[in-house]
């Protein structure tokens, strides 16, 4: 039977696939965003520039920390059973992903609600898990053991419930100002319903995640939490990209639903025909019989005509106009004939 500490490799190079992949959706979004967003404010871009890079170095420290044991120390059992430096630098990177995602987000509760205490305690949550990212690296250099890691998980709990507590209070606090302002209008309703399912998927899945990652560290003794430890620092960083860029839709999705119905409706709908009447009498009005009425229908429909460039319409030599309203002459001469 192999020791504890080898196990625990497998749910830590689980971990690093999950990371990587989300790594790769991280510089797809980054691209779209420099290239959708050229006109954002400077410190919004520099904070995504910030957060690539931060996702960059973290993913290189986890293929690190998997490549240093298992490669370069393959065979010792003592270098395999404890953790390395760079494992260490990974809770702090994560806390610090972590707060500068929610940091943005409680700015933009403050500029949707300004409601200031709010604020406060989604500012405070994420500095109380900033510190238990940082603590739980200075715990992981002091105690490199794996299997001794539940020695300290105290500061792992206030790192990982602070995070889920900061994370929930960001989704609460967006859904609850936003179904407050609905207009009762369906297309401002609409934009309103996406920007929510957007805000409770993306604030819900770093919460959940965080949440399962602390039960199964607390009732677990193998290392099965880091399958969700590691691809966490990823999940905040899209869960911002994916917020930014997702701003493009909120503009156009219903709106040019709706657009489409109304053409859609204008294209089945049917003209009303219009019907020009002349009734005309009799022009002998000294006669006594019964006076005959002549009835002129003239019916027009509207054709649609496709001008390219000043170029005629193809069938314009063919088409004959509808004829129109007979001169009062011609109606005269007519009515006389059908009266007699």
């Amino acid at each position: 039977m192999g020791s504890p500490a080898m196990e625990i490799y497998g749910p830590i190079f689980i971990g690093v696939v999950f990371n990587i992949a989300l790594y790769g959706i991280m510089v797809t979004q980054t691209y779209l965003y420099f290239q959708m967003y050229k006109r954002d404010r400077t410190w919004m871009k520099l904070l995504v520039f910030l957060l690539f890079i931060c996702d960059t170095v973290n993913c290189a420290f986890d293929v690190a920390f998997v490549y240093i044991p298992l490669v370069n120390n393959f065979g010792n059992n003592e270098a395999i059973s404890r953790a390395s430096w760079v494992f260490a630098t990974d809770p702090f990177m994560t806390g610090f992903i972590a707060a500068l995602v929610q940091f943005f987000f409680a700015w933009r509760v403050k500029v949707l609600t300004a409601n200031m205490f709010a604020v406060c305690v989604i500012c405070f949550c994420s500095f109380a898990q900033l510190c238990g990212g940082l603590g739980t690296s200075i715990a992981v250099g002091m105690i490199p053991e794996f299997v001794q890691f539940r020695k300290f998980q105290v500061i792992v709990i206030i790192w990982l419930a602070f995070s889920a507590v900061a994370d929930t209070l960001i989704t609460a606090a967006l859904v609850w100002h936003l179904r407050r302002n609905k207009t009762g209008m369906a297309l401002t309703d609409g934009i309103i319903n996406k920007i929510i399912r957007m805000t409770v998927q993306t604030g819900l899945i770093t919460a959940l995640c965080a949440i399962i990652d602390l039960i199964l560290f607390i009732v677990s003794p193998t290392g099965l939490h880091l399958i969700f430890n590691l691809p966490l620092s990823k999940l905040y960083t899209n869960s911002l990209m994916s917020s930014l860029n997702s701003r493009s839709g909120w503009q156009y999705s219903d709106s040019s639903q709706v657009m489409s119905q109304n053409a859609n409706r204008s294209e089945t709908q049917r003209l009303p025909r219009v019907r020009n009447v002349n009734m005309l009498k009799s022009g002998d009005h000294g006669r006594r019989g019964p006076q005959e009425i002549y009835i002129d229908v003239e019916s027009h429909e509207m054709v649609d005509v496709v001008d390219m460039k000043g170029s005629p319409y193809p069938g314009a030599h063919d088409y004959t106009p509808d004829q129109k309203v007979a001169s009062p002459t011609q109606s005269r001469e007519s009515g006389s004939a059908h009266a007699a």
